[in-house]
């Protein structure tokens, strides 16, 4: 491959902006430096050229043919080069944001309406970080989240999205009606190892029903709250489950409650930085979950 040998570019942009101006003058105006040093730069051109490019006369710079004709070539490149320059600072620069929640909420509320982001903001990537331990928002780890908690997290802003209210809820083939019936039939339990702060579980539960000869800590036992979901669907037990995530099937009649009582768990929030309060990837993201159609939606 052979090695161009080309001119001082910036000695190339004198002499092109030179030439179209005819004035040294005028394309010191436009680049922003002096006539002398646009004279310096047309000189030093024509020393590295080996032929003169203007004939100089007074208050005007006239082309000889040699340095018509490299003027010519320089102006469709320069103007090629800015038209390049101009379309692809027109292409959206992509965008990659990571949101940080729980498992169930990413799959049961977020993934069925990521369409809407993608239609409203096609240059924002979307990536979703599935885990029940909190994150670093550090624009590395996660750039924004939906936690449950208190609401008080340092240092983040933080926005209410829904209720969290536990409920007992099965198949309705299992026929279930009172509580008293429960001990006949096995618990589904949730258990997180990893999280800071865990779900309400069928030992709090029981603190307020006090149901006879219910075992606590028997039953099946999943890491998953969507796998305790799948499994109370398939008839396979109890479980205490967040009303708000098992919506669907609560309104389908695939799940029912079929008692009380109802506990309360910590709300669900959405947290970003307060130094990101203003950036306009993390309004986008805060729009779109704020939007989610959901019986999660936001509360006023």
């Amino acid at each position: 491959m052979s090695t161009r040998r080309l001119p001082s570019l910036s000695a190339l942009r004198a002499f092109e902006a030179a030439a179209r101006h005819e004035s040294a003058k005028q394309a010191a105006l436009e680049l922003s430096v002096t006539p002398t040093a646009i004279s310096h730069q047309i000189r030093g051109l024509e020393e590295t050229l080996g032929f003169t490019l203007f004939l100089r006369k007074p208050r005007q710079l006239e082309l000889t043919s040699q340095g018509r004709e490299l003027q010519q070539v320089l102006e469709t490149a320069f103007n090629s080069i800015s038209n390049v320059v101009e379309r692809l600072s027109a292409i959206p620069v992509r965008q990659t944001v990571t949101l940080s929640t729980t498992p169930a909420v990413a799959v049961r509320w977020l993934l069925p309406w990521v369409c809407m982001l993608r239609d409203s903001h096609p240059d924002i990537d979307l990536r979703i970080h599935a885990s029940h331990e909190p994150v670093a928002l550090d624009g590395i780890t996660a750039d924004v989240a939906i936690r449950y908690g208190d609401g008080r997290w340092p240092g983040l802003a933080v926005e209410k999205l829904f209720d969290n209210t536990f409920i007992p809820t099965c198949s309705p083939r299992l026929g279930l009606h009172d509580s008293t019936q429960l001990p006949l039939h096995p618990l589904i339990h949730f258990r997180n190892q990893g999280a800071v702060s865990s779900p309400l579980d069928w030992t709090v539960w029981q603190k307020w029903a006090k149901v006879p000869g219910l075992d606590v800590s028997a039953g099946l036992v999943f890491s998953d709250e969507t796998h305790a979901i799948s499994a109370a669907i398939g008839e396979q037990g109890v479980a205490l489950m967040s009303r708000q995530l098992i919506k669907d099937e609560l309104e389908e009649g695939r799940l029912v409650q079929p008692f009380g009582p109802e506990l309360e768990g910590k709300p669900f929030f959405l947290v970003y930085p307060e130094s990101r309060r203003h950036d306009p990837t993390i309004l986008a993201i805060r729009e779109w979950v704020l939007a989610v159609p959901s019986g999660l939606g936001p509360l006023s």
